[in-house]
């Protein structure tokens, strides 16, 4: 998912300042990020997350996931999903 200006305007913060665009963006994918990372570690042993951890390319990891984690993308959709309801419900508040 690439956060950007459609983004903004999806979740109705279009008129959200240039000057503060950048880093809520940046922290809109690093929240999304740990979203998914809990939602994947969940129910994981150690060796299986220290296998994750192993994966050095988008490569491993993308087949680790489809081994050991094969509804990956919709664990991915669903966070995209509740963080956009999140940030729609409270764009008041991110704007003030």
């Amino acid at each position: 998912m690439e956060f950007d200006e459609a983004f903004l305007k999806e979740v109705g913060l279009a008129v959200m300042p240039e000057t503060q665009r950048k880093a809520f963006l940046d922290y809109v994918q690093e929240e999304l990020e740990v979203r998914v990372g809990e939602e994947i570690a969940a129910g994981l042993t150690e060796e299986k997350m220290r296998e994750f951890e192993a994966a050095k390319t988008d490569e491993e990891t993308e087949k680790w996931l489809n081994e050991n984690k094969p509804n990956y993308r919709e664990i991915i959709e669903q966070q995209i999903r509740q963080l956009k309801d999140e940030i729609s419900r409270n764009r008041e508040r991110i704007l003030d």
